[in-house]
């Protein structure tokens, strides 16, 4: 697969803000691609003519780049290499391994003519210190697992051929895994991509959480994972899912509930949608709805006999391309209905969706459109079905959840 093709979005974002006065933090889960992201845009850089001493690239996820080294120390290694009266274009990988990372963060940005880029896999790297450092200075990249579109791309499948079975494709993608070098690993089976996972999940949950937080209650945090992994798409709250819990004889608090919850969200494995109450146009603050970054990890987390239907990894995944394509996103609630997902567009218009597996019936069809229906405003509602045959009605646009996922529906 070419480099070019390969997460143009992103490359696209980093190269509009090249040279402008911000650090550009490209944050996301482990694996996702962010050191191969900032890899093609150094060949980027340097095929645009800037010399090879002009970039500095450093590695922080191996432990022999900063072991026994202070940040200063890192500090003023990568200050005698920059080039005089040249422009600098220094990457720091998964800053966050470095104690004190923000001053170093902060000195490098406060030097003349040098461009930062830095990558970490916990969203704590932009909490408290950084934020409050860099307030106003920093734009932030968040980087997620391949789109159907880029998957397709990744297995050398061409997506313009409208003969394509995309049911199975589609079965593809959302059993085996969205990430990139997992999707390499296809070639050797499914208990490759398996171990593959396996690995990844291990190590955020030592590395990124266990150690962090020094959590030693390592089976009760498990057994939430697993719990919300088979609730992808249901409304929850810490209270009830410690009331489950409790019913299945493990006593877990609800306040240590929500701290783990918050530890899986910071490290990109779940991502937490609020409800949005559509009548009086507020956030609520209760039952929270929860998606997971990579639905092929439900495999590893809700183990072999994975419970979620596939309405709901449907859903998952229409939710994962919605924030990709830019949209802030929350459920929609009213007293007599819900709608799947209420967005906000880059350009702050209003999107309402509703994500269904098929129209199999009368009922479904009328369960679906009314949710729909009930919304009393003139913004675009779509449906988005597995249907090839799709039918609008009131308004609404009805799509075939493909073709959107594809971005093919302007071509119809």
């Amino acid at each position: 697969m070419s480099n070019i093709t390969y997460r143009k979005e992103y490359i696209d974002k980093l190269l509009s803000y090249k040279d402008k006065d911000l650090i550009k933090v490209v944050s996301g889960l482990r694996r996702s691609g962010k050191s191969t992201l900032l890899e093609i845009y150094r060949e980027q850089l340097i095929k645009a003519g800037i010399g090879k001493r002009q970039i500095q690239f450093y590695n922080y996820e191996l432990p022999e780049n900063y072991l026994n080294k202070n940040w200063d120390d890192i500090y003023y290694e990568i200050k005698n290499k920059l080039q005089t009266t040249k422009l600098n274009y220094v990457f720091l990988d998964e800053v966050q391994n470095i104690p004190q990372f923000e001053k170093l963060v902060d000195g490098l940005f406060a030097t003349k003519d040098v461009d930062v880029y830095i990558t970490g896999s916990n969203a704590f790297l932009l909490s408290s210190e950084l934020a409050t450092l860099l307030s106003g200075r920093y734009i932030e990249i968040s980087i997620l697992p391949f789109s159907f579109n880029e998957y397709l791309v990744a297995r050398g499948i061409d997506s313009s051929n409208k003969y394509l079975n995309y049911e199975t494709l589609f079965f593809d993608y959302a059993n085996e895994t969205s990430l990139p070098k997992g999707v390499e690993l296809r070639e050797g089976g499914f208990d490759k991509i398996y171990e593959y996972l396996e690995a990844i999940y291990t190590t955020i949950i030592e590395k990124d959480i266990t150690q962090r937080h020094q959590i030693n209650d390592k089976r009760a945090f498990g057994n939430i994972v697993k719990f919300m992994a088979s609730n992808i798409g249901s409304a929850l709250s810490p209270s009830n899912i410690s009331k489950t819990l409790k019913q299945d004889g493990q006593s877990i608090h609800h306040a240590t509930v929500e701290k783990y919850l918050e530890y899986l969200i910071a490290s990109f494995v779940f991502y937490k949608v609020n409800r949005f109450d559509l009548k009086g146009k507020i956030q609520l603050a209760t039952q929270e709805k929860y998606y997971i970054v990579d639905t092929g990890l439900l495999n590893v987390l809700a183990g072999k006999e994975r419970t979620t239907d596939r309405g709901h990894i449907l859903e998952n995944i229409v939710y994962l391309e919605l924030i990709r394509r830019g949209n802030k996103v929350w459920t929609g609630t009213s007293r007599n209905s819900e709608v799947d997902f209420v967005c906000k567009t880059k350009t702050g218009d209003i999107e309402y969706y509703q994500v269904a597996w098929q129209m199999t019936s009368e009922s479904t069809t009328e369960r679906e459109f009314s949710a729909l229906e009930k919304i009393k405003d003139n913004y675009p509602k779509y449906l988005l079905t597995t249907d090839s045959f799709t039918q609008s009605r009131s308004g609404i646009i009805h799509l075939n959840v493909f073709n959107w996922l594809l971005e093919k529906q302007h071509e119809e």
